[in-house]
């Protein structure tokens, strides 16, 4: 007969056991793979493309200069340098990595959980309109408080410490409502953006050749397919994220989207709602293509394709 030392032991053996099955499960997890994967893409493309956004954000927030003319992005990153020296155009890393990061792993992860749940193959068109649509809703309306903590970070109007300090301090003043500011806009902006973005990439990497898309070409290829979705879907959504900037950086002054859109077009005219386009196209472009390639590769390194 075993004794009751031994049969604690083969107890104690079997919870191990069980255990870690259970955490193979969780590590196996496709969803897991998809945010670990989102990630690391994330990481990578936020700490190359930071100086694009904050060049943006400055270049929406100047909209003018005394003389009449306007602000150009090279006049602005030359102003960072001279008086916040190189490493200023890296200014709002801190709240970047704090939102791009889980962002992109939560936007990937849920984009796998939708077309699991929802979209049976390849996805269409409208399909993929849709999916990039509800993921990038997911993934805003989780991390608007990070992204207005950034936006002001990145456009030198506000003097924050760190990000503990700067979410007292909004919550402190503004409330709530300071740490949502401009939602609907970044709604807007997007999930229109990923939409467009994931119809554009997945109908365009279905032109070209499957022989093009497997070995040494793949990464290459997503990349090229990436720049021109994103080209395209920055165009459509730039005037969204013009609005955005405004409610964020002076929520007192502008306390609905209509508002801040009528400010925009009176005092600026059209042409307004395209300012920081160029910096925005050329990081939400090449951004987004390095993040699709990345995730294409690390998903195949898993097995998940």
């Amino acid at each position: 007969m075993p004794s009751e030392k031994s049969k604690q032991k083969d107890r104690v053996l079997v919870l191990k056991t069980e255990e870690m099955a259970r955490l193979d499960a969780i590590t196996m997890s496709p969803l897991v793979k998809s945010f670990v994967a989102g990630s690391f893409s994330g990481t990578c493309s936020t700490i190359l493309f930071q100086p694009l956004d904050l060049v943006k954000t400055r270049l929406q927030t100047t909209i003018t200069i005394p003389s009449g003319g306007s602000v150009g992005m090279f006049a602005i990153v030359g102003k960072v340098v001279r008086n916040e020296r190189l490493f200023g155009l890296w200014k709002g890393m801190t709240p970047s990595i704090f939102r791009c990061v889980p962002g992109v792993g939560l936007y990937f992860s849920s984009l796998h959980w939708l077309k699991t749940n929802f979209c049976e193959g390849q996805p269409g068109p409208f399909d993929a309109l849709m999916l990039g649509v509800v993921a990038r809703t997911i993934t805003g309306v989780t991390m608007i408080p990070i992204t207005v903590i950034k936006t002001r970070y990145e456009s030198g109007v506000y003097s924050y410490g760190s990000m503990r300090e700067a979410m007292c301090s909004i919550y402190r003043k503004e409330g709530t409502r300071g740490l949502t500011c401009g939602l609907i806009p970044t709604l807007l902006c997007d999930a229109p953006f990923s939409g467009l973005y994931l119809m554009f990439y997945t109908q365009t990497k279905k032109r070209v050749p499957q022989r093009y898309m497997e070995g040494n070409m793949a990464p290459p290829v997503h990349f090229t397919c990436g720049v021109l979705a994103g080209v395209m879907a920055s165009a459509v959504t730039q005037p969204f994220d013009v609005v955005k900037t405004k409610m964020q950086l002076y929520p007192h002054k502008f306390t609905s989207f209509y508002e801040a859109v009528w400010y925009v077009n009176k005092k600026y005219g059209p042409q307004g709602f395209f300012k920081g386009l160029v910096p925005r196209m050329l990081r939400r472009t090449l951004m987004a293509a390095m993040a699709w390639t990345v995730y294409e590769q690390i998903t195949k390194s898993f097995g998940m394709k």
